[in-house]
């Protein structure tokens, strides 16, 4: 079963679950052979209205993940995974993956943290349960 995964997309936050899924991610990857593909979620409910109505605030906080992914990206890189992309998405952290990002990239497995305080939302627990339940690929959960 393992070598049917041949893209894996693991969901990233500053977190700490976040960074052991991505690590165990990363190993997976490597190990297998399998395309890496990280994704970060810009999450517009953590914004005032301020702030959502304001392109150059949107802009600014969107350039500033795709810097911090980039970091990612590169670490797997040097890690040894040889296919390795990241994707920015935006909107509610487990809808955007699941209704979103999964349908655009096709992985076969989803590797996520359990827990988040920002990002990959506050409450992710409840983010890992809807992922998990609604997810149309195996889920992954870290701790």
């Amino acid at each position: 079963m393992e070598d049917d995964f041949k893209k894996i997309l693991v969901g990233v936050d500053d977190s700490e679950d976040a960074l052991l899924a991505f690590r165990y991610a990363m190993k997976r990857a490597r190990a297998t052979n399998a395309e890496l593909i990280i994704v970060s979620v810009l999450e517009s409910n953590e914004m005032s209205v301020y702030q959502a109505l304001s392109k150059d605030y949107i802009h600014g906080e969107r350039e500033d993940l795709e810097k911090h992914i980039l970091k990612y990206q590169k670490l797997a890189q040097d890690a040894g995974v040889k296919k390795v992309r990241s994707i920015v998405a935006e909107g509610n952290a487990g809808e955007a993956i699941v209704k979103d990002v999964i349908p655009h990239v096709q992985p076969d497995l989803l590797i996520i943290g359990s827990y988040s305080k920002k990002g990959l939302a506050r409450h992710f627990g409840s983010q890992a349960a809807y992922m998990a339940k609604y997810a149309p690929v195996s889920v992954l959960v870290i701790r």
